[in-house]
């Protein structure tokens, strides 16, 4: 897949889709030290916003149950396997930050989510309970499956 990585706007071209950094949050106490990157993803060379992604660098006990990535398509534009592309796109830019491996998580029945973090390349670790005490429980998600995707 061709892509390029634009310094000057920090947004990602793909094939399919673009991603386009909207917020960018430096380590600090409040994200626990890990810097994020939060991207609107668009249909490729377009104003169409089909989705959002984002790319957490490093690694912590949190991310460990939310991933390194994360990713959500909008209704209308489910099924067109938007959220693939923009992970790949995702994956080349933890490369660039200086990552060796990301960790993408998915409810185990959310069936979509499992088959696209598949395509990218993840290979299954664990299905884990998430402490009580993670934000993500507050969201109904007490349990994760885990998967690792190295990077070449």
């Amino acid at each position: 897949m061709w892509m390029r990585f634009f310094h000057k706007n920090e947004d990602v071209i793909g094939d399919v889709v673009d991603v386009r950094l909207e917020r960018k949050f430096v380590a600090c106490r409040y994200n626990r030290y890990v810097p994020s990157f939060c991207f609107g993803i668009y249909l490729h060379d377009s104003k169409t916003r089909v989705g959002s992604c984002d790319l957490r660098v490093g690694m912590n006990d949190e991310l460990y149950y939310a991933g390194n990535i994360g990713y959500e398509i909008d209704e209308d534009f489910r099924g067109n396997k938007y959220a693939y592309y923009a992970g790949v796109l995702l994956l080349e830019v933890a490369m660039r930050q200086g990552m060796k491996e990301v960790l993408v998580t998915c409810s185990p029945e959310n069936v979509a989510s499992r088959k696209t973090i598949e395509r990218m390349g993840g290979c299954f670790v664990e299905c884990v309970d998430v402490p009580k005490s993670h934000w993500l429980v507050r969201r109904n998600e007490a349990v994760k499956e885990i998967y690792r995707i190295v990077l070449k």
